[in-house]
């Protein structure tokens, strides 16, 4: 059972990711029959820490705390992703581990377990600015960049900031029931569960082509996204042979005129959702996507998400 929690902190802690484990496992609400978890923040270097926002945290416990703990949470903070770790905590939080312990992290918290080796072959969230530093500095790691978060038993990561609330409460859905689970997130005025994937809060902007034979090709794509083109077309605006075109669009862009095109199209899309009241088929052929069906189609696959769910998440229910 889940009882006993333990959230360990470094210099520079980031306040709001250290509150939503608190939130979650440290506020007694036994008056509504929930549980009450023994819980406690436990410091790594040293019984003062500063926070990443100009104020400094008084800790009681220190790494001794953890060696009891069910669950021992390390939240965000900053340059976790270039900083190195205490010898003593990476050691405590393999010795969790191999007695049985949960380890969870919130956002770049995930840096801290790396280190410690226990993300070696195992798929793993965090923050999606962080996604590609992970991956480079831990080549063992399976980075997923567009998930809130991922249970690999015993080691629990999440995305950024929010997303830590995402894995607290699956984890107590998990270990102690939806009920449960339903009724903290009342308390806290979040959802028990979100639809989607980090996917949809990431700004993709297709890179610059390498070189600039096609860039008036490019410019040219963009003004017709609502126009099925042909790669004989495109080729023919570029004054080259189809083969020649699809081989150079490769090699500037890095993919291919259909994956370059459909992507813009699924930009297009977001911005009018963000933006306008449009209905869905009055966006579907503004992108291209011809109606909505293909536009839903399209959309969940490149966001994780519907474009009615994601125009409530960007301009909320009135709009939907």
């Amino acid at each position: 059972m889940l009882q006993n929690v333990a959230v360990v902190l470094l210099d520079g802690v980031n306040p709001f990711e250290l509150g939503v484990v608190c939130e979650v496992f440290g506020t007694d609400r036994s008056d509504e029959g929930l549980p009450v978890y023994d819980f406690a923040v436990a410091s790594a270097e040293g019984p003062v820490l500063r926070m990443n926002s100009g104020f400094s945290l008084q800790a009681e416990h220190g790494l001794e705390r953890l060696e009891t703990a069910d669950l021992i949470a390390v939240p965000a903070g900053r340059s976790y992703a270039c900083r190195d770790f205490p010898p003593e905590l990476l050691d405590a939080l393999r010795r969790g581990v191999d007695r049985g312990a949960r380890v969870l992290s919130v956002c770049s918290g995930v840096f801290v377990l790396a280190a410690a080796g226990l993300l070696d072959g195992r798929r793993c969230a965090t923050h999606w600015k962080h996604a590609k530093d992970l991956a480079r500095q831990y080549p063992r790691v399976i980075v997923e960049p567009d998930v809130l978060y991922v249970d690999e038993d015993p080691v629990i990561t999440s995305a950024g900031t929010a997303a830590g609330i995402d894995a607290c409460l699956h984890l107590v859905r998990k270990e102690q029931g939806s009920e449960v689970a339903n009724k903290i997130a009342r308390r806290m005025v979040v959802p028990p569960h979100r639809d989607g994937g980090q996917a949809q809060y990431i700004e993709r902007p297709l890179p610059h082509p390498e070189g600039d034979t096609i860039v008036d090709v490019l410019a040219w794509m963009e003004r017709h996204l609502d126009e099925e083109v042909t790669v004989e077309q495109l080729a023919a605006h570029a004054h080259m042979s189809p083969r020649t075109f699809a081989r150079r669009f490769q090699q500037e862009t890095g993919t291919t005129p259909y994956r370059w095109i459909l992507r813009q199209r699924v930009l297009l899309a977001q911005r009018l959702l963000e933006a306008t009241d449009e209905t869905m088929d009055a966006i579907a052929g503004r992108a291209g996507f011809g109606n909505a069906a293909t536009l839903r189609h399209h959309f969940v696959r490149a966001i994780g998400t519907t474009p009615n769910s994601y125009r409530r998440t960007f301009r909320g229910p009135e709009a939907a």
